[in-house]
């Protein structure tokens, strides 16, 4: 559950493994931010799954709009912000529930706090590959852009002025 999130998102791995074919996705072009840290991510497209939350005696089945991306992450899937209005769901990360009516009463839907602190090492042990692969990259490519060209001749420094004065203190209009 992410409250800032504006959009409810799944990975491509769990749709894979739902059994869902792709051809079932809706074209999408505008891209996302904040998902991949310091990257802009296109999803793969939309498609709009049945969630259910609750047990047999107290249930609630809703469709919800996932956007599908296709890089891995730590998660099967986010529910954001639209998530939480379709379900008129109330979450409390103090206690790591999700309350929301039911039928029946109250919904409520929990976790363990050891639960989330695995899922959280995890998820920052993720990001920060995901980051560490991108400026291994940009440095990769900063490397060949600044290649010695071996055609030159490697002889002496030679500077291409005569030496300059300069003031070590420029308050002081002595030129100590």
């Amino acid at each position: 559950m992410d409250g800032g999130s504006g959009l409810n998102i799944m990975y491509a791995k769990t749709l894979d493994e739902m059994g869902i074919h792709r051809t079932n996705l809706r074209p999408i072009q505008a891209p996302f931010h904040g998902v991949v840290p310091g990257r802009q991510a296109v999803p793969l497209g939309q498609i709009d799954l049945p969630v259910t939350f609750g047990d047999r005696s107290n249930y609630r089945t809703e469709t919800l709009t996932f956007d599908m991306v296709g890089f891995p992450g730590t998660f099967h899937a986010i529910l954001g912000r639209p998530c939480y209005a379709k379900f008129m769901a109330v979450p409390d990360y103090t206690y790591l529930k999700l309350k929301m009516p039911g039928p029946c009463g109250v919904i409520t839907i929990g976790t363990s706090f050891r639960h989330a602190y695995e899922c959280e090492v995890e998820c920052c042990g993720h990001a920060t590959a995901v980051v560490a692969y991108e400026e291994l990259t940009t440095l990769r490519e900063e490397v060949v852009e600044e290649a010695p060209d071996t055609k030159r001749s490697s002889g002496s420094f030679k500077s291409a002025e005569g030496p300059k004065e300069v003031l070590l203190d420029p308050s002081n209009s002595e030129g100590k």
